[in-house]
């Protein structure tokens, strides 16, 4: 869970939160209300890159759903295991 401090320990307890930002995201609220987040540059750049690496993901998995889907309503497709050895055997013989 990331940290949650008010507002007024920017100014009491500036060490604290600087130490705390600089391996977490640390929220700050204000009247007892989310309101900032203040974190380090490195924590700051390695969450964007996590979320990148995330949504690329993400795009590559919805595409390939789509791409069996077409599949499935396009007939091709197999339901046991004879079908699978006899579609991966006509695959190979295209290929060598």
């Amino acid at each position: 869970m990331e940290p949650i401090y008010p507002l007024t320990a920017l100014s009491k307890d500036v060490k604290e939160v600087k130490d705390c930002a600089k391996e977490n995201v640390v929220r700050i609220t204000e009247n007892g209300k989310a309101a900032y987040i203040f974190t380090s540059e490195k924590v700051f750049e390695e969450r964007i890159r996590r979320e990148r690496e995330d949504a690329a993901y993400e795009a590559y998995l919805l595409k390939a759903v789509g791409e069996g889907i077409e599949d499935v309503q396009a007939g091709r497709y197999v339901t046991t295991r004879e079908e699978v050895f006899a579609e991966a055997s006509k695959r190979r013989k295209r290929h060598a």
